[in-house]
């Protein structure tokens, strides 16, 4: 595992994991599982559930719950802290670059698991604005 996601995971055990948990009621809902998107590595019985909440076309709140492995907990908090607050367009076109700022470099772990994440993210998006939302 390269070191700064070993660096970034301490710090998250340390302070907490900010954006984890789970939305009741959200607008868009994502479980890795069942959109065949492989997240969380090799733990067995491991899965990825995104809970997204869209107000006025913005995303006011996405959490998420997971047994994965620290590089997955990495992406899928630093995905949170990217997409909060934007339009469901500009959530669309977050690209795996830009998860690397917020880690301090690039890393090629990461970069697999953010491509899944946003993959899943994006289908729930265009399955949201397909109910004419």
């Amino acid at each position: 595992m390269d070191e700064v996601i070993v660096k970034f995971y301490r710090r998250l055990l340390k302070d907490g994991f900010e954006n984890a948990g789970s939305l009741e009621n959200p607008s868009i809902f994502l479980d890795s599982i069942g959109e065949n998107v492989a997240l969380c590595g090799a733990i067995a019985s491991s899965y990825m559930h995104l809970f997204v909440n869209v107000v006025n076309g913005r995303i006011d709140d996405v959490r998420y719950l997971c047994i994965c492995d620290p590089t997955a907990n990495v992406a899928a908090e630093i995905l949170c802290t990217l997409a909060r607050g934007k339009t469901l367009e500009e959530a669309q076109a977050i690209t795996e670059d830009s998860f690397f700022p917020i880690l301090g470099k690039p890393c090629p772990d990461l970069s697999q698991r953010a491509k899944g994440l946003l993959e899943l993210l994006n289908r729930g998006i265009c399955r949201y604005r397909g109910k004419g939302n």
